[in-house]
């Protein structure tokens, strides 16, 4: 899901810094002091997990965890996956400092879509209703990361349409993986402490 650098044009870069710098105040702005401790877990938990990669053209494939970052985070899923990319940028030079923004937005928002679309149906009493929708959060979320991937590098140039369309591709195996880690998550959750999918 990292973008590498060099690969995305001007105004996509400042187009994605843009829209990740509003979204991150947002997400400050909503997350209650309390859910600092939860928020820097699951930042660790997209850190280690995203750090086993595989290369894909300007891209790489590994697990994001932005599906249940989505349903127990909300617009918080921002800040903390801010926070992880900047570590892995620095660090370990996945991704870039100037794609930061777009990686960011590419991954955080599909969880902030996640978590209107499916974080009431997780709830659900009907055990099989919130698995359900569990496994469509875990699915929908990398889904939407590789479209949005996938868009950034088509608007750059329409020779990295066969990559955009590799990038998507290569993501169907992640996507059925991060669905069902989705539903042992919720599910479990929903047994040990319900009130964090509260969210």
């Amino acid at each position: 899901m990292h973008i590498s650098e060099g690969v995305l044009s001007a105004p996509v870069l400042i187009t994605g810094a843009a829209l990740t710098a509003v979204a991150v105040g947002v997400g400050l702005k909503k997350m209650d002091y309390d859910r600092i401790p939860q928020v820097a877990i699951l930042s660790s938990a997209f850190f280690v997990a995203s750090l086993i990669h595989v290369p894909v053209g300007p891209s790489s494939i590994h697990l994001i965890l932005n599906g249940i970052m989505g349903v127990l985070l909300g617009f918080a899923a921002f800040p903390a996956i801010l926070v992880a990319l900047t570590l892995q940028a620095f660090l370990f030079q996945f991704g870039g400092i100037t794609t930061l923004g777009v990686n960011t937005f590419n991954i955080a928002f599909p969880a902030v879509v996640c978590f209107y679309a499916f974080g009431h149906a997780v709830k659900h009493k009907n055990s099989v209703i919130a698995l359900c929708s569990a496994f469509g959060c875990g699915f929908v979320a990398v889904l939407l990361s590789s479209i949005m991937v996938a868009t950034s590098l088509v608007f750059v140039e329409e020779s990295f349409v066969q990559v955009a369309r590799l990038v998507v591709i290569a993501h169907l195996p992640v996507m059925i993986i991060e669905g069902v880690l989705t539903v042992f998550c919720v599910g479990f959750l929903g047994k040990v402490r319900p009130e964090i999918l509260g969210g």
